[in-house]
């Protein structure tokens, strides 16, 4: 049994700091509502590392909102529901397309510079997507811009504070209601951090596999929190996994966008031969789950680990002002885009599932909110459409202040919360070897292609470590390998009980899918175990 608190306390013995909103976080998601939520309340921005780093800042393709008059808001609600594969919550994806639009006019206000073409904004196309509706900045820099952008604007309003490099540990909850977070300083000093609304923003969990695009800091502190709290997970087992990462010896697992293969980049195998028509009709634009899967069979029928993805034919100078900031670090390893094939294979990117959240980012415990990656609206459904994201915590993030604007002022203190678990101190493990041996048995059991007897044996193996949560935990690693753990147990479950293959989960044992009986969510909460809910999709 997973705990509600991974450490003893006592609330009334804490210093407390009251704020109006909680931001945990410090992504796009966390950037945007927080300055969202600051122009009418004093909001503490917390992220455990910098305000800068956060997988935002290496989303390289772009933002997707129908700009172009030959588009429409129905064209991109279509291309989102057919990649989410039957899972999608129809009146969410509504939401996006109709509302993205508004949010990208509001991302340029806050500062942030799209690329422009001839004095319009410069839109590209990436797979799934029928139209041109990819917006980004500095070619390939597009998440960087956009954080560049809002962390300016958090630093200088008065009503935001940021803690950096602190650390959540856990959420205070009372009556299922949210009343805040226990958080570690970085002196050591643990302090309860009080507000009328929490926001979770923490970003995904790409750190659960040793090959990801995902920074350090990606490790699903957020879900694990959460899932502690009693809020609902849905849809643990949809990862996405992004089918071009370099992957050259010496050389980071360094993201190739999308965005290359949208400007007429070509796939080929270890013997140059171009692969994709013997999966799907749009080729290297199909589904990033096909397009992965599809790299993945052509490296085991040839025997090769990697792929190649070839631009070569295309204008050096055009590469080069479209994706600087992929060239220059290609370049830095030795390989020259314009005229070498670039060696790549699939990496964990994305998480399709998370927190349940509303329509206006509100979780199953009062108070608390999600949005950006760690939540679940629907939108993404099975497998997200390329560069929605980003659109998706713009639209979400303004609900939720919406909502919030409403809350009547919290009336428990939360003074009286206290936890004693009887813990007993560690046995003397490694902490590195634990995680790595983790990632590895994710990558092994709980990978792109997944079967009953990989999952189950995956399953056991990770459930050799649970002893941990009755132990004494004191560090920042220890707890982060507690949440990755918390994380890993939930997501491999969900993939053995979900017996068909959709979206981003593929199983060997049920290569079909099957929308008689599986076209549903899987919850999954600490004191009920795995519930299910009928998709809305139409």
């Amino acid at each position: 049994m997973i705990p509600q608190y991974l450490v003893d306390f006592e609330a009334s013995r804490l210093t407390v700091v009251d704020t109006d909103v909680i931001v945990i976080g410090s992504g796009i998601a966390g950037l945007f509502t927080a300055i969202k939520a600051s122009e009418k309340n004093r909001v503490i921005l917390v992220t455990k590392k910098s305000m800068l780093e956060s997988n935002t800042r290496y989303a390289q393709g772009g933002i997707a909102a129908v700009i172009s008059e030959d588009d429409s808001p129905a064209y991109h609600r279509q291309d989102t529901l057919l990649a989410g594969a039957g899972l999608c919550s129809s009146k969410a994806v509504d939401i996006l397309v109709n509302e993205g639009p508004e949010g990208v006019r509001e991302l340029m206000k806050l500062g942030t510079s799209f690329d422009l073409e001839n004095g319009e904004l410069a839109l590209t196309k990436e797979g799934a997507h029928s139209h041109r509706r990819i917006l980004h900045a500095h070619g390939d820099a597009t998440g960087y811009e956009i954080v560049r952008a809002l962390s300016e604007q958090a630093e200088a309003h008065p009503n935001i504070e940021v803690w950096d490099n602190h650390y959540v540990i856990d959420l205070i909850t009372e009556e299922n209601e949210c009343l805040g977070a226990l958080v570690q300083r970085p002196d050591g000093q643990r302090v309860f951090l009080r507000g009328n609304a929490t926001i979770l923003c923490s970003g995904g969990a790409g750190q659960l596999y040793r090959y990801t695009t995902n920074p350090e800091v990606a490790t699903g502190d957020g879900l694990a929190i959460a899932y502690r709290a009693g809020a609902v997970l849905r849809d643990m087992e949809f990862i996405q996994f992004h089918p071009t990462s370099l992957c050259y010896p010496g050389a980071p697992r360094f993201l190739i966008s999308e965005a290359v293969r949208g400007e007429g980049a070509v796939l080929r195998n270890i013997k140059g031969e171009r692969f994709m028509s013997k999966y799907h009709e749009l080729l290297e634009l199909a589904p990033r789950d096909i397009v992965a899967r599809a790299i993945v069979s052509e490296m085991e029928e040839t025997g090769a680990s990697i792929v190649y993805l070839d631009i070569t034919h295309e204008d050096p100078e055009k590469i080069k002002a479209r994706f600087p900031t992929i060239y220059e670090t290609c370049l830095r390893y030795g390989l020259d885009l314009t005229s070498d094939w670039i060696p790549v294979a699939p990496a964990a990117h994305y998480m399709m599932g998370g927190v349940r959240v509303n329509h206006y980012g509100e979780t199953s415990v009062q108070r608390l909110f999600a949005c950006g990656e760690v939540s679940s609206t629907g939108v993404h459904g099975a497998n997200r459409l390329a560069s929605n994201s980003l659109s998706e915590a713009i639209v979400f993030g303004r609900r939720i202040i919406q909502r919030i604007e409403e809350l009547p002022p919290r009336t428990r203190t939360g003074e009286t919360v206290a936890y004693h678990g009887g813990r007993m101190a560690p046995a003397p493990f490694s902490l590195v070897e634990r995680r790595l041996d983790l990632q590895k048995t994710m990558v092994r059991r709980v990978g792109l292609r997944r079967t009953a007897e990989g999952l189950t044996k995956g399953i056991e193996e990770l459930e050799k470590h649970k002893a941990i949560f009755s132990q004494a935990l004191h560090t920042r690693d220890q707890w982060e390998y507690a949440n990755m753990l918390t994380c890993a147990l939930l997501l491999a479950q969900a993939a053995l009980a979900r017996e068909e293959s959709r979206g981003g989960h593929y199983r060997e044992d049920f290569p079909e899918r099957d929308d008689a009986k599986w076209r549903k969510h899987l919850l999954w909460q600490r004191d009920q175990g795995m519930l299910e809910e009928i998709s809305d999709d139409v």
